[in-house]
């Protein structure tokens, strides 16, 4: 940790929150550290805020590859990715500054829509149907059919996300040591004519999954990437495969992440 000096903050700014951060700012300057306004510069990234603020963070800093995440939460927020709180930054320092934390590194899965644009998410890509319809997709494991999927969507979530969205849907909870990613549906027709698997599935790291959305009036769905939506018109085709990036976090050694699904959920 002694090389990582470097500190980006990101956070909505409030006047709360400000009075509040200040002297955490002030601590870690004391410390031996910089904080920087530009995330280029920075080998640490700090989000305030709960387990959006830190998909936030990700994304707004490219997902970089060259930093540690560092998650806070403020209050009576969720934290599975947040170690911290801000009420205790001076025990958060005195971690980093004495190295009782543990690098962790979490799946990213790449989403590639109609072969040409890329995005990353760290949680889950959601596909969604965004008028009163179903949506029809073919599913194609590795160039080969699994299944033609009809209800309001899909949600492909990492061993992460699979907290999130995912678990809403009955999806199963992954160890994120697992490198993979899981499949799950929203609302599917089951009946004497149509006919999908019906439960989550999960595909190892070498898979690809592959979307083809069959036009039939319901050409713009809705695309979510992690807590972000879009519309993008005229979607053919929809590519996902876990990632060769990771996000390093750190956490604290006494606290695992199912120390930390214990606490959300149980």
């Amino acid at each position: 940790m002694e090389k990582r000096k470097y500190i980006y903050f990101y956070y909505s700014k409030s006047d709360d929150l400000e009075e509040k951060i200040n002297p955490l700012f002030e601590h870690i300057e004391k410390s031996g550290f910089e904080i920087v306004d530009d995330p280029k510069e920075a080998n640490i990234i700090v989000s305030v805020g709960g387990d959006g603020e830190f998909l936030q963070a990700v994304r707004h800093t490219n997902f970089k590859q060259d930093s540690l995440y560092v998650g806070i939460t403020k209050e009576n927020e969720a934290g599975l990715y947040c170690d911290f709180h801000l009420g205790h930054y001076v025990d958060m320092i005195h971690a980093m500054k004495n190295e009782e934390l543990e690098v962790r590194r979490f799946p990213v899965i790449e989403v590639t829509i109609n072969g040409e644009s890329s995005f990353y998410c760290l949680n889950e890509a959601a596909i969604r149907s965004a008028i009163i319809k179903t949506i029809v997709m073919d599913v194609y494991i590795d160039d080969t059919h699994f299944e033609r999927f009809r209800g309001d969507g899909l949600i492909v979530a990492t061993p992460t996300g699979s907290t999130g969205y995912n678990k809403s849907t009955h999806g199963a909870v992954v160890d994120p040591k697992l490198a993979c990613i899981q499949v799950s549906e929203l609302a599917s027709l089951n009946n004497n004519r149509y006919r999908t698997l019906g439960s989550s599935f999960l595909l190892n790291q070498d898979r690809t999954l592959r979307l083809e959305v069959l036009q039939d009036g319901n050409d713009y769905p809705i695309i979510g990437l992690d807590n972000e939506a879009y519309s993008i018109r005229n979607i053919h085709s929809i590519t996902i495969r876990l990632s060769d990036k990771r996000i390093k976090t750190v956490k604290l050694k006494n606290n695992s992440y199912w120390d930390r699904v214990k606490r959300t959920f149980l």
